[in-house]
């Protein structure tokens, strides 16, 4: 689905990704994981097209992506969600969802101001989507609560309801855990289970190692902008250099 290939980023005198190399498969949820500073974000930021890399390639399903803009991504079937949640704080929570529906909406400027019939048919047809995507993340009782006033958790999930909407078959997730009590976080472990599911590729740099070796299929370990090991989360566990990376050699 997804292959890096030799990626190194440089950032005036400073080397934030090395050469790293590795590869995402079709189907299953994969795992970025690392001390603080180990890159994790920049490799999403480059992958998403937010930088360009120094060097290296990025290839969705054989295609090269380096150079592609973010918007024509999410056309291409890859989506992510922030750290720090992005909403649109002033629209409503059906509304933040809606807006994932007009990127793939088909009616002009004019048609929706004059509001000719296709126009409004389809405007319908994104409501009731949209719906469906508040209700598969279990907060549809929140569709006309502005987004600003949601309580951290509810934001998250609309964030991904919303990313969701843009139809994705690659959904990349920047610390979905971060913020969230047990509850909640229990309540995401079998939110992306069912992403996963409906046939989405996911991948997630995150640091809640419970969440991570629970979900993961595959787990790749960065440590110093490099790729310090690749495998299945029991042989990530057993792996003395990855101990040695978050814990320290004593």
């Amino acid at each position: 689905m997804l292959e890096l290939q030799g990626v190194t980023q440089i950032f005036g005198g400073v080397t934030a990704l090395k050469e790293v190399s590795f590869s995402i498969r079709a189907d299953e949820i994969t795992g970025v994981i690392g001390p603080n500073g180990a890159g994790k974000t920049t490799l999403f930021n480059i992958v998403t097209g937010i930088y360009r890399q120094t060097a290296g390639r990025v290839m969705l399903e054989g295609r090269d992506i380096s150079t592609v803009p973010t918007d024509r991504l999410a056309r291409l079937g890859m989506v992510r969600t922030f750290q720090n949640i992005e909403l649109f704080g002033q629209m409503t929570v059906l509304e933040n969802v809606m807006v994932g529906l007009h990127s793939r909406s088909s009616s002009g400027l004019f048609a929706c101001l004059f509001k000719m019939p296709w126009a409004v048919a389809e405007e319908r047809r994104i409501r009731g989507e949209a719906l469906e995507w508040l209700r598969f993340a279990g907060i549809e009782e929140l569709a006309p609560v502005t987004a600003a006033n949601l309580p951290f958790g509810k934001g998250r999930l609309l964030e991904i309801a919303r990313a969701m909407a843009c139809h994705p078959r690659l959904l990349l997730m920047d610390e979905p855990a971060a913020g969230l009590n047990s509850q909640e976080t229990l309540e995401l472990s079998a939110l992306i289970r069912t992403i996963r599911s409906r046939g989405v590729t996911v991948v997630l740099v995150e640091h809640d190692m419970d969440l991570v070796m629970s979900i993961c299929d595959r787990i790749v370990v960065l440590n110093l902008g490099q790729k310090l090991a690749e495998g299945t989360p029991r042989e990530i566990q057993d792996n003395p250099e990855v101990i040695a990376a978050y814990l320290g050699d004593e």
